[in-house]
């Protein structure tokens, strides 16, 4: 290792970046130095241990991924040796490559929307006699569709948990189960679940390919690992063997937020008992300042910070008379910052320094009205994909779907409806010519502008390209009224740039299919964002400002007012922690005295029970 790095170590970081044969268990706390530790990890393995092998480096988001791997840029070629990206990504991978073994061919079509997984579910309810009639024995429409939901998430969380669900004793979920399977078959699609669930099948019931790949990556390594679910660590034990030993999980049991996506922070300490790991704990805070790990030890007595930084920082609370006021506020705030600044900011405050977070998207929609009429730049993060505001580029995304599979009938069907078209019959060359024909028939000039695009996409092309397509869906617009024009605009930006970062990342041939699976798990999105960051909670996690804002701090909104046992409101301890913990130097907490209900009506609001320390 280079000596003046190594100097620049803490001895624990220096422990752990040094550490080589057999499992390790890290302990890192918020601004510790996790993700430089762990970079610099690999690189130790990739330049310092002799042999011909990869290291698989799993986190369980993108930002993280593409962060280590601008850090390990200077490599160069010995980069090529690790692979670096989401759990998700990297089963994807497999079976593209050895889906065959458990029956996948080619690239997975992934169904990543909730809404078209419960359209899978309700068509095959449809077409089961038994589900059909428990389904219509419930009188009221809500009560029918929340049954259905209901159905959908366990169908998830047995699939999520493939050791203990292994045997369903409920035989009407258990039926469900099988009939939305068939269904998604039926589609030639794959959920998220299956991902995790097909990868740990094909490398247990293939122990020659699971030994192959042991070999391969001789090192693993883990972040997030609180973030795990019975799934995902079963396919890491499947990875491993009995014998495999070297695994570095990183993790830290405060910031387990996902608890209702199944993940634990229990995995990281059965890692720990199982494999017998040694375990290293990194108690320093190189990010915060005092007055925010001084909230953050508030919150949970057990968080122990041996070092900190010399710098005070501030804690604010402010109360708004309703949300109206609360978002002027802070916009009022973000405006006085930028022109004065703050002494604990260095360099001045400037937009892309600072996020708004809310507990929930809701908690920020007068906040994200105000900056808009003060014309603050700001961005949004509050789902894991961009959601086109334009139905022009919506269609022309069902329309790509149904080319590249062309057993899509879902969105074959949805794209039909939303033309004003029969659907057609299946067309097991694809399905462009129908596309064509239906265009044609109802005359529509979206449908045939998407057609048209289509034709430019594929026509005389050696290889797939988008941006024509694009170019011709802009043209559209040209046309159209300014807001509409506008948003297909931002839509087509969107994608170009989702293009881009999959052109770069892709190796080979390109398909449609590896494009829109690699979209579906968000490794296609451009990190690097401008203006104010607007997020909740749980999209924040991970990243860290110099100023933030956290909106919504009443009882009922944050906590969340579900939150009702002992589980559930240990977790929103977790979701404070981690919301805290993404500021640097200043933090504001605000909230609304008073709420209009969505019911209509104003309630008074009591501060949330995480501001009790605070004046």
């Amino acid at each position: 290792m280079n000596a003046l790095f190594n100097a620049r170590l803490s001895a624990e970081q220096r422990e752990v970046v040094e550490h080589v044969e057999g499992p390790l268990l890290v302990e890192a706390g918020p601004g510790s130095g996790k993700t430089r530790v762990l970079t610099e990890r690999i690189r130790h393995l990739l330049t310092s241990v002799p042999g011909h092998f990869r290291v698989l480096a799993l986190t369980f988001t993108n930002k993280a991924a593409d962060e280590m791997k601008d850090r390990l840029q200077d490599l160069g070629d010995e980069r090529e040796r690790a692979f670096i990206g989401t759990l998700h990504s990297f089963c994807l991978d497999l079976l593209t490559e050895r889906g065959r073994l458990v029956g996948v061919e080619g690239v997975p079509n992934i169904f990543e929307q909730f809404k078209d997984r419960k359209d899978v579910l309700l068509k095959a309810i449809d077409e089961d006699p038994f589900l059909s009639d428990e389904i219509g024995q419930i009188e009221d429409a809500k009560d029918r569709n929340r049954r259905v939901d209901k159905w959908l998430m366990g169908i998830s969380h047995m699939k999520s948990h493939p050791i203990t669900c292994a045997v369903i004793e409920d035989e009407l979920i258990k039926r469900a189960l099988d009939a939305y399977e068939a269904g998604m078959r039926a589609c030639n699609a794959y959920d998220f679940d299956d991902l995790l669930l097909l990868t740990y099948r094909l490398l247990v019931e293939n122990p020659k390919l699971a030994d192959l790949y042991r070999r391969l990556y001789r090192f693993i390594c883990i972040d997030e690992a609180q973030d795990m679910n019975e799934a995902q660590y079963a396919v890491i034990c499947a990875l491993c063997g009995e014998g495999y030993k070297n695994l570095m999980m990183v993790g830290d049991p405060r910031q387990s937020i996902y608890g209702f996506n199944t993940s634990s922070s229990e995995y990281m300490e059965r890692f720990g008992v199982e494999f017998g790991a040694k375990r290293v704990e990194l108690t320093a805070n190189y990010r915060s300042s005092k007055a925010i790990v001084g909230l953050a030890q508030s919150l949970d007595p057990n968080y122990m910070v041996a070092m900190q930084l010399p710098i005070e920082g501030a804690v604010q609370v402010m109360m708004g008379v309703d949300e109206q006021d609360e978002a002027r506020q802070v916009a009022d705030e973000l405006q006085r910052l930028f022109a004065e600044g703050h002494p604990d900011v260095e360099g001045g405050v400037e937009p892309s320094k600072c996020a708004i977070l809310g507990r929930t998207r809701f908690a920020l929609l007068a906040i994200e009205a105000e900056l808009k009429e003060r014309s603050i730049a700001y961005y949004k993060r509050l789902s894991a994909n961009h959601e086109n505001e334009s139905a022009l580029v919506e269609e022309f995304q069902l329309a790509l779907r149904v080319l590249a599979n062309p057993k899509d009938r879902l969105h074959m069907s949805t794209l039909a409806k939303k033309w004003k078209a029969a659907e057609p019959a299946s067309a097991p060359d694809g399905y462009l010519h129908s596309l064509r024909v239906i265009a044609q028939a109802t005359q529509s000039r979206s449908a045939l502008a998407v057609c048209e695009a289509l034709d430019t996409m594929n026509a005389g092309q050696a290889r797939l390209d988008l941006m024509p397509a694009l170019k011709h869906l802009e043209k559209y617009a040209d046309d159209l009224e300014e807001p509409d024009r506008l948003a297909i605009y931002e839509d087509t930006a969107v994608f170009r740039q989702e293009w881009d970062q999959y052109l770069r990342a892709a190796s080979g041939v390109t398909s449609l299919t590896a494009f829109l699976s690699s979209k579906a798990l968000g490794n296609t999105q451009k990190a690097a964002r401008e203006g104010v960051a607007l997020l909740t909670v749980h999209s924040s996690k991970g990243l860290e400002f110099d100023v933030v804002f956290l909106a919504g701090m009443a009882e009922g909104t944050f906590p969340d007012w579900r939150a009702s046992g002992a589980k559930e409101e240990a977790e929103e301890v977790r979701n404070a922690f981690v919301a805290v913990t993404r500021s640097k130097r200043l933090l504001y907490l605000s909230y609304p005295a008073t709420r209009v209900m969505p019911w209509g009506g104003t309630r008074r609001q009591v501060r949330s029970r995480f501001l009790a320390n605070l004046t």
